[in-house]
């Protein structure tokens, strides 16, 4: 399995991020996709690979073209009004019983334009994402020339943003776009399975009303997980994209026999859509000992998820998302890949 990999990534680099109520290191750092590569090397899964450049266009595909503008000028925005010393955050979002126009402030801006406040933009923000998005659209090139399987090392990650919305440190869906580059070149169904903790709200939106592509997500319950306002079992798409969207929100605390029993029924939903290839939303902040999650899952479950994953039997392309305990991201997304390469 090839991996592709940029150095771009480290452009976007926090200096804090409002957690808890302060300021606080950032736990979305550079640091996570070193020690993924470090492990994935060790591994000698296959060549690491530089992506090659895409454009804006795929993603015009996915999301709103003002968005993506805003995304490209926004730090110079800042700039206009504020010192490179902070990071560009929001400031206030139009909830219920406000209205949704776009300000001209760039403080209103950034807040029309995000759902979180702990998902800056600095100097090099736009361009690491652009990057990010070019290495899943590179892996789809891959499945495209026939390979079996490739590993998108992405990073900033991508599942929590959604058409015209950036939280959650994601900035442009890098699955989704990945998704929809598949049926550009060809593909008629295409199934997302996304395995991090978190729910995959942006993917979920972008493809709500799709019956093109099965949206299946394993992730902390929403009524005590963020991002709180998505994930609900009963949320199942609609017009053509009814029935096309499954949500599996699990209880703090879950372990492997109750995450594989979810993880299982996804999968039958995957096989009886008959996809032509699988995008894995792969987060392994599932890890019993993630900062920031609280599902119970070991180092040795990761074989065992890649090896389920191997047995749909078709094109698999994997796209790095979360996972935060940096001491063992690399070993867990190791053992995703090698328990997929060995099935």
């Amino acid at each position: 399995m090839q991996t592709v990999y940029t150095e771009a990534h480290r452009l976007h680099h926090a200096r804090g991020e409002l957690i808890d109520g302060a300021l606080r290191p950032p736990f979305e750092k550079p640091e996570r996709a070193d020690l993924v590569l470090a492990a994935v090397r060790a591994t000698a899964l296959g060549d690491v690979l530089a992506p090659t450049a895409h454009g804006i266009e795929p993603l015009t595909r996915v999301h709103d073209e003002r968005f993506l503008a805003f995304l490209q000028e926004a730090w110079a925005l800042w700039l206009e009004e504020h010192t490179d010393e902070t990071d560009a955050l929001p400031l206030a979002w139009p909830v219920r019983r406000m209205g949704q126009r776009e300000p001209q402030a760039i403080d209103g801006r950034l807040s029309y334009f995000s759902f979180d406040a702990f998902s800056p933009i600095m100097f090099g923000t736009a361009e690491a994402v652009l990057a990010s998005a070019d290495v899943a659209l590179t892996g789809v090139d891959l499945l495209l020339a026939g390979d079996r399987a490739a590993f998108c090392l992405c990073r900033p990650p991508g599942h929590h943003a959604a058409l015209d919305l950036y939280g959650g440190y994601c900035f442009v869906n890098n699955a989704s776009a990945a998704a929809q580059a598949l049926l550009d070149h060809g593909m008629v169904r295409v199934a997302v399975v996304d395995v991090d903790y978190h729910h995959g709200n942006g993917t979920q939106d972008i493809f709500w009303e799709r019956g093109d592509v099965l949206v299946t997500n394993l992730h902390g319950d929403p009524r005590q997980e963020y991002p709180f306002f998505t994930g609900y079992a009963d949320e199942r798409g609609a017009g053509a994209g009814v029935d096309a969207n499954r949500n599996y929100p699990l209880p703090m605390g879950t372990r492997a026999p109750a995450w594989f029993t979810a993880l299982d029924d996804a999968l039958g939903h995957v096989r009886a859509f008959t996809p032509d290839a699988v995008v894995v939303s792969l987060g392994v902040d599932t890890y019993k000992d993630d900062p920031i999650s609280c599902f119970e899952l070991e180092t040795s479950d990761y074989p065992v998820l890649g090896a389920r994953l191997a047995d749909l039997g078709v094109p698999t392309l994997f796209v790095m998302e979360g996972g935060y305990a940096v001491e063992a991201i690399g070993t867990n997304v190791a053992g995703v890949l090698t328990g997929f390469e060995g099935a």
